[in-house]
């Protein structure tokens, strides 16, 4: 076994990925009741921050349970990918217990003109992969993991679904356009915020820096496209949602496009607020709010209300 396998990286990967999947899920609920009691990290003052921004509307005691669950949920989502890289595509499919919508994905491969999935930073959406390819060659934009040890074993596991993998840059669209051309399939997770540029787009009422390259994928290769999102259910399986995108996503500017698919998001967080993954900084995406994850917090809503009420 060389240097490099002995590391604690790959140590920690293979350790990880051979266990069983209630093993990651017992490990991260104890991890998050720590950190749930603690209060101390930095990142679960940012999904605290988070969630009172997106949904100012709830009662105090019910944000601070939204918060809780959320930090579990996530925490039990990211050990869970171990899991799921570490198994068989059969083993993953197996997993997936109800799919609720199967249809919308079936009548828009038959349509054969393209199809576009739409996969937040919700749930474990990496339960989700196998599953598709089964059906489809998708062609998914990929950046590799600094981590050159984790790069190799999520690559290794992506392969098993026989995903084409391409960079993050105007070739891999240009891949992505093609692939969408022939009748392909993409899945974009759309809630990033881009790396250069962007356009300024409300966000839970906030212009923020984003990417329009999802709807400019849609309208100008007229592609079908669908919500797909996984969360685990109590027989410590998964059910699979796949959803239609309001129709007004084929139509008008890329601008526009991309604001029905931040409702779309809006949508499905307000249904499921406990099941996304809260901790990204999304909201300095905006020049007003750039140092609001290291203000106090009633500093950053106050910020935040500010722009807010500048928007509407």
């Amino acid at each position: 076994m060389t240097e490099k396998q002995n590391t604690i990286t790959t140590r920690a990967l293979n350790f990880f990925s051979r266990r069983p999947i209630l093993f990651s899920r017992f490990f991260a609920k104890t991890l998050a009741a720590i950190v749930n009691l603690l209060r101390i990290t930095k990142t679960s003052k940012t999904i605290h921050l988070n969630i009172e921004i997106c949904l100012p509307q709830l009662d105090q005691n019910i944000r601070e349970h939204i918060t809780h669950t959320a930090i579990r949920n996530e925490l039990q989502s990211y050990m869970e990918f171990f899991s799921i890289w570490g198994s068989t595509n059969i083993k993953n499919i197996s997993r997936i217990r109800h799919i609720e919508g199967e249809h919308f994905f079936h009548e828009a491969l038959a349509a054969q003109k393209g199809l576009v999935l739409i996969a937040p930073h919700f749930g474990t959406w990496e339960i989700m992969n196998a599953w598709f390819a089964q059906y489809t060659q998708m062609t998914i934009l990929y950046k590799p993991i600094k981590n050159t040890e984790a790069d190799e074993f999520v690559r290794s596991a992506r392969s098993r679904e026989q995903a084409h993998l391409v960079p993050t840059d105007e070739s891999g669209v240009r891949q992505i356009f093609k692939a969408l051309k022939q009748g392909g399939t993409t899945v974009i997770l759309p809630d990033h915020t881009p790396q250069v540029g962007g356009e300024m787009v409300n966000y839970f009422d906030i212009p923020l820096a984003s990417s329009s390259l999802s709807s400019k994928l849609i309208q100008k290769t007229k592609a079908r496209t669908l919500l797909i999102y996984a969360i685990r259910n109590e027989s410590a399986d998964f059910d699979m949602f796949i959803e239609p995108i309001d129709e007004r996503i084929y139509e008008g500017t890329a601008i526009e496009g991309t604001q029905v698919i931040h409702a779309t998001i809006e949508h499905l967080i307000e249904r499921y607020p406990e099941h996304y993954h809260w901790s990204y900084k999304r909201f300095k995406a905006n020049p007003a709010l750039d140092g609001i994850y290291n203000m106090p917090h009633l500093d950053a809503m106050k910020k935040i209300e500010s722009v807010r009420a500048a928007s509407s």
